[in-house]
């Protein structure tokens, strides 16, 4: 049995890899799961969105523009539900505006896998492993300006993925990664049939070093490190009715593989220089691709597609959301995901509503596919639940 278990399989779902062009797959794919129902309602829409409490996955920096002191939220989101009712990811969030300027919050993001039976052969008694993922993080923004802020947030990841073998090594693997964010929001404009307000955020996450699972680099991969870039517009119509349009745009900041397998044919370069392109070419391909250091694999994530300047543009996702809010006690979402087919292929609808009284919210969620690959999120109905306290800040 191999020191390391197929569960990635499971987790690397969230790519499609469905013989597809140059899928760049990573570790802990789950961090890229949208955790809180509210921006998976605007189909995972978050970067340069109002600030909620679950602001710490998408933009931390949105933080010092809450209108609220102190917020905690958890959420809850099954996961591959047409094949199991055991697979989910539970998230925990804690933010405290201290001051009208800064913010500090923290979340606690956790993957399980369910208990799965491993056996030696059909006879042999069941063995029931657990694997899990989890990731702790912190963060702190500042506004430097009155419509500015910026946010850094440190982040430790675990991955529980390995089955014992002979020597009993279990051992997780275990990265840490930052991140870098920013956001901008405007005063209230006045226009001439409704006041407005513009937004816009951006986000560099997960930054850090590989994933290691065996001493001897087998199962080295890069964290999901991705670039979020993201604008938004309040049409505030009266002084109960509004309406918010967000666009954003994300891209992988991993190198691309530099061969690949198309139809079940080995397609790829000449590694070696001896004229052919065969399997020698495919394993010096991939000991070169997983030499790649993760920093200065970020910068290379931006031109290194085989392909050229169009694949590049291919590994670019782009997402459409909009929120209606009623006397800020309802709202209603809607959203549009897009990944190109040969990249991944996630294409999917999204719809939500959120409920609000006094001190709590509640948030649910549900995704519709548009795409020929089944997506793990598919007929799965999202929550999230929020407590806001404290002092109330003048809404900006």
């Amino acid at each position: 049995m191999k020191k390391t278990v197929l569960f990635i399989t499971f987790l690397c779902a969230f790519n499609f890899i469905n013989a597809q062009e140059n899928t760049i797959t990573t570790a802990v794919p789950f961090l890229l799961v949208a955790g809180d129902a509210r921006s998976a309602g605007m189909a995972d829409n978050g970067v340069a969105t109002s600030a909620d409490s679950f602001s710490q996955q998408w933009n931390p920096a949105k933080y010092t523009f809450s209108t609220d002191q102190q917020g905690f939220s958890l959420s809850y989101t099954p996961y591959l539900t047409d094949l199991t009712n055991d697979i989910s990811l539970g998230q925990l969030t804690y933010y405290n505006k201290y001051s009208e300027r800064s913010a500090f919050a923290a979340s606690f993001r956790y993957f399980g896998l369910g208990d799965i039976e491993l056996r030696e052969d059909f006879d042999s008694q069941a063995r029931i492993v657990s694997p899990n993922e989890f990731a702790f993080d912190l963060s702190y923004s500042q506004k430097l300006s009155d419509k500015f802020s910026m946010a850094v947030a440190g982040r430790y990841i675990n991955s529980n993925l390995k089955v014992a073998d002979v020597n009993n090594d279990a051992s997780s693997a275990s990265s840490f990664a930052v991140d870098v964010a920013g956001f901008y929001q405007s005063e209230e404009i006045a226009y001439s049939d409704f006041n407005g307000r513009w937004r816009a955020g951006f986000n560099f996450q997960n930054m850090g070093p590989k994933m290691k699972y065996d001493d001897d680099d087998i199962n080295n991969n890069f964290l999901p490190a991705n670039m979020k870039l993201g604008g938004g517009f309040d049409f505030i119509l009266d002084e109960y009715n509004k309406v918010a349009v967000n666009l954003e745009i994300g891209k992988l900041m991993v190198p691309t593989p530099q061969v690949y397998y198309s139809d079940g044919s080995y397609q790829g370069v000449d590694m070696n220089g001896d004229g052919m392109v065969d399997s020698t070419d495919n394993t010096l391909a991939k000991n070169e691709y997983k030499s790649i250091g993760w920093f200065s694999g970020i910068f290379q994530s931006f031109s290194d597609a085989p392909g050229g300047f169009s694949e590049e543009l291919k590994e670019v996702t782009y997402s459409i959301g909009s929120e209606y809010v009623y006397q800020d006690a309802f709202s209603f979402r809607a959203g549009y995901f897009h990944e190109s087919p040969d990249k991944g292929a996630r294409e999917f609808f999204s719809l939500g509503a959120g409920f609000k009284y006094s001190s709590v919210k509640i948030d649910v969620s549900y995704l519709f596919s548009a795409s020929k690959v089944q997506n793990p999120l598919e007929n799965t109905l999202r929550f999230s639940l929020t407590f806001n306290f404290g002092d109330t800040y003048e809404n900006y």
